[in-house]
């Protein structure tokens, strides 16, 4: 996983430790969750996985030996193992797993990635009755009502990370090229309209004036479920700046692949430029020239015609740290970017006002009038769409669409402490990765807020992720 991604994060690998003894584990403070709940993100999760796995395990359980994907059946055993570890063992103290030899084949802490196509794996049907017997067993062991903070929090940490696998499954299949995958019906409200079919909304140009001040940057006690790089929050000051109110879009980034972006060598970085020339890019990854000259994008297996006002996806932060040097610009770091999302301004706007939204429009949870996730769509909307997401300053889509990296290297705030889940982010704060915010239309809505903390390598550019600006 990484993000997410599993992480993941969301979406990140290797995604779990190993516990020295089972049963009785120490859980972070949780608010409890009614049991109905947390059955039924189990569930979801679970039909969600099903539905982007189950034709690419009857058309390769294995799949092609790449650094950025996992072969499929070994990645959806790992999801069972997963709960299985931490739910039926950690929490609930069963003695053995629910599949023999479980850790030593689905643990990705112990498993190196290069291993994991020659392991004698379950059959396909052997494996998804692993996943539904450990899911039952799970099930079974919800109280009525309420269930308790421990069980909360080991519940909502084994689902969200089910759903951080998801977005990873939804970007592999676009690594690999296969169709898109069949989600269902969507709920009332959701567009599931095919990409490139929707009709365009256009592009929000400008910029808005963030006051400086004080900001506490992490999650608090507020949010139902934290992940341990989010907290303690601290406190941080944030000089006055300007932002975009939307991310980056295809027709500003074609501009600068069209004046020669891509061999300009004063516009990269020292390790941004080998790696370009590494990778021998001239465009964008899923990038090509139509019959006319202008461009298309893959989208799955489809190559459309590049909607202009979309954000720009598939792009790694050296491109967008590029991006911004052609343009005279720059990222964000994470504390500008929260500060957008989450703060209001005072009355006569020269400050910032008390207190911090859990979402860009205020503290509901996410509607689909607000932003584009949870994977209906399966592609990004035009930048200008969703106004009823707009932060209190005016910006656009900081949640959902595109991931959006930030300046800011991913590390740990003062007083951080690794929480039952291990090697979810302390294992990563020294590898040159950096903190991206905000979700993408694949992330689920109950994963993300504005204090959410993504993080990847500067090269990968296969995940859902583009960029916003700030003025120099």
């Amino acid at each position: 996983a990484g993000v997410i991604s599993a992480t993941f994060n969301m979406i990140h690998t290797p995604l779990a430790p190993t516990l020295d003894e089972v049963g009785m584990i120490q859980t972070p403070s949780t608010l409890p969750q009614p049991a109905d709940a947390l059955a039924a993100m189990l569930i979801d999760a679970r039909r969600r996985s099903l539905a982007l796995m189950q034709d690419t395990l009857e058309a390769r359980e294995l799949g092609p030996r790449l650094a950025i994907v996992n072969p499929p059946l070994w990645e959806l055993g790992h999801l069972g193992f997963f709960h299985d570890h931490f739910a039926l063992r950690g929490l609930h103290g069963l003695p053995d797993y629910q599949i023999a030899d479980a850790h030593r084949l689905f643990d990705s802490s112990s498993i190196a990635h290069d291993d994991r196509w020659s392991l004698p794996l379950p059959s396909r049907e052997q494996t998804l009755d692993y996943l539904a017997r450990v899911e039952q067993a799970m099930l079974e062991r919800l109280p009525d009502g309420e269930a308790s903070p421990a069980q909360s929090y080991v519940y909502q940490l084994t689902a969200l990370h089910e759903d951080m696998h998801g977005e990873a499954f939804l970007y592999t299949r676009q690594t690999l090229g296969d169709p898109a995958p069949d989600l269902g019906t969507p709920p009332r409200g959701y567009d599931a309209s095919p990409p490139g079919t929707e009709p365009a909304t256009g592009a929000l140009p400008g910029d808005v004036a963030i006051p400086g001040g004080r900001h506490l940057l992490g999650s608090d006690e507020s949010v139902p479920f934290r992940f341990d790089n989010e907290k303690p929050p601290m406190e941080v000051e944030v000089a006055p700046f300007s932002i975009a109110r939307a991310p980056v879009t295809n027709v500003e980034f074609a501009d600068f692949v069209e004046d020669g972006g891509y061999r300009r060598r004063e516009l990269w970085s020292e390790a941004g430029w080998r790696w370009r020339q590494q990778q021998d890019s001239q465009a964008p990854v899923y990038w090509r020239r139509d019959a006319d000259g202008g461009w298309e994008e893959r989208r799955f297996d489809r190559w459309l015609p590049l909607p202009p006002h979309q954000p720009m996806v598939h792009v790694s932060w050296y491109e967008a740290d590029a991006w911004c040097q052609w343009a005279g610009r720059r990222l964000p770091d994470e504390a500008e970017w929260e500060v957008a999302a989450s703060r209001e301004p005072s009355p006569d706007g020269a400050s910032l006002a008390p207190g911090k939204r859990s979402f860009p429009w205020g503290d509901s949870p996410p509607e689909a009038r607000h932003a584009n996730l949870d994977g209906w769509h399966l592609a990004p909307r035009d930048v200008a769409a969703l106004p009823d997401g707009d932060s209190a300053f005016g910006c656009r889509q900081m949640l959902g669409n595109v991931w959006e990296w930030t300046a800011s290297p991913f590390g740990p705030f003062p007083g951080f402490e690794p929480e039952l889940y291990r090697d979810y982010s302390a294992p990563w704060f020294k590898e040159g990765r950096y903190v991206l915010r905000g979700g993408a239309w694949a992330t689920r809505g109950r994963l993300i807020h504005n204090s959410y903390r993504n993080f990847f390598t500067p090269e990968r550019r296969d995940i859902l992720a583009g960029f916003r600006t700030c003025a120099l």
